[in-house]
């Protein structure tokens, strides 16, 4: 499996993998929001209502609709979910520092929630490839 493959699988289990983490469910109870996340050539639009992951498929190509996007190239994500990533690959926000992401439109959301959304991004940390 190439490393796109990988990444858009991992990404795929979030809505499973949040599931079995109902602390972070509770963390995030007050948000409920339309986002993009994945790689820049396949964006996966995430609807999460009150702390959970309520849908979760692939962003129509036009006039997807979402408050902010969170994209990454695939050796960025596979850096980021090492159990023990290096430095400068081991937070969302450092990833967007060194280039290897974008963060992009209206991002009250992602801010205010920020530590829900590191939390959540970081979950596939314990699939093995």
């Amino acid at each position: 499996m190439d490393s796109e493959d990988d990444v858009v699988a991992r990404l795929l289990r979030l809505p499973d993998l949040l599931e079995r983490a109902p602390a972070l469910q509770e963390r995030g109870r007050f948000l409920s929001v339309d986002w993009l996340v994945g790689i820049p050539s396949r964006p996966f639009r995430v609807r999460i209502e009150q702390g959970r992951i309520v849908r979760m498929d692939e962003a129509p190509k036009v006039m997807a609709n979402w408050r902010f996007a969170y994209r990454a190239r695939p050796e960025a994500w596979m850096e980021f979910w090492q159990p023990m990533p290096k430095a400068g690959w081991h937070d969302l926000l450092a990833l967007t520092k060194r280039g290897a992401a974008t963060l992009e439109g209206d991002l009250h959301p992602f801010i205010a929630n920020l530590q829900y959304f590191k939390d959540l991004l970081a979950l596939p940390r314990e699939v093995r490839a």
